[in-house]
């Protein structure tokens, strides 16, 4: 892989669950040596630091819709840094934060060209207000960005939808709600969950995942490390058994790699408080580094 540069952004937030601690994901992962993992590839790498994101206390909860107008003021932030690396060539990397941040940055992302965003995750992240059993938005963020939802999602960076379903395509999927089912079936969007990949075996998920995308040049990844199996990655706030293996995990970031196509990535949901050792952020350093060109050979 040839060098790239890579621009880090911290999103220390997690107003968008109900479940402390997410908010410091960035400082494990910087902690877990991320910046000079990449430049030990090759790659020069900036680190941008973190945006601002108020406490959780400093805004209390709006009825279902919790915390929405700072959600959105910081996926608003996230969208106009974001939109700078995409102008200037860059890769970025958003580091979360719970998985609300992806609103901001998809859109970033997306708002040059369409883009294919492969949705790593336990969840569907498909709720609406209307549909969520929590009310977190951080389960509302792939319906906000094929423009569902509360229109302060939905308008984010600019207004409407920013992805077509036919341009998602979520793997690792092993909890949903059921308003989630019939929301993933109706919208038509592809999904590979957990039994695809035990009967297909990742090497062929993560190529038809490509095959799906093959008529967009640009790929977003939005990693959430819940999608791993909790024995790999037990620091996660809404872990799920029955998750993705650590080879699994490093295989489908090394054949994304290998496309050529990917041109940023969020990774989110790490929750410093419930992990053991830093091991989940440790994890997350080295799948970044099986995106960006580690390889075994």
């Amino acid at each position: 892989m040839e060098s790239q540069t890579i621009r880090i952004i911290g999103i220390p937030m997690d107003l968008g669950q109900s479940r402390r601690g997410v908010d410091m994901g960035p400082s494990a992962i910087r902690y877990a040596g991320l910046q000079a993992r990449l430049e030990g590839l090759g790659h020069t790498v900036h680190d941008e630091g973190n945006i601002y994101v108020p406490n959780p206390e400093e805004h209390e909860a709006e009825g279902t819709k919790r915390r929405l107008t700072a959600v959105t003021a910081a996926c608003q932030t996230v969208y106009e840094i974001g939109t700078k690396c995409v102008d200037q060539g860059d890769f970025a990397i958003y580091l979360g934060g719970d998985h609300s941040v992806s609103v901001g940055s998809v859109a970033a992302a997306a708002h040059p060209e369409p883009i294919g965003v492969i949705w790593v995750d336990a969840h569907g992240d498909i709720n609406t207000h209307h549909t969520s059993p929590s009310g977190n938005i951080h389960g509302m963020p792939v319906a906000a960005l094929i423009g569902e939802g509360d229109d302060k999602l939905v308008n984010i960076g600019y207004p409407g939808a920013k992805l077509l379903p036919a341009q998602i395509v979520q793997i690792g999927i092993r909890d949903l709600d059921p308003a989630e089912r019939e929301r993933l079936a109706h919208n038509g969007i592809s999904v590979f969950t957990m039994r695809h990949l035990d009967e297909l075996g990742m090497a062929a998920v993560a190529r038809q995942a490509l095959a799906r995308l093959r008529h967009l040049s640009r790929i977003h990844v939005s990693l959430d490390m819940d999608s791993l199996d909790p024995s790999e990655a037990p620091g996660v706030g809404t872990p799920v058994p029955g998750g993705l293996s650590y080879r699994e995990a490093h295989l489908l970031m090394e054949i994304l790699g290998d496309s050529g196509r990917v041109r940023s990535l969020d990774i989110v949901e790490i929750n410093p408080i419930l992990d053991e050792m830093n091991k989940t952020a440790e994890l997350a350093v080295e799948l970044a580094a099986s995106l960006l060109g580690q390889r075994i050979l």
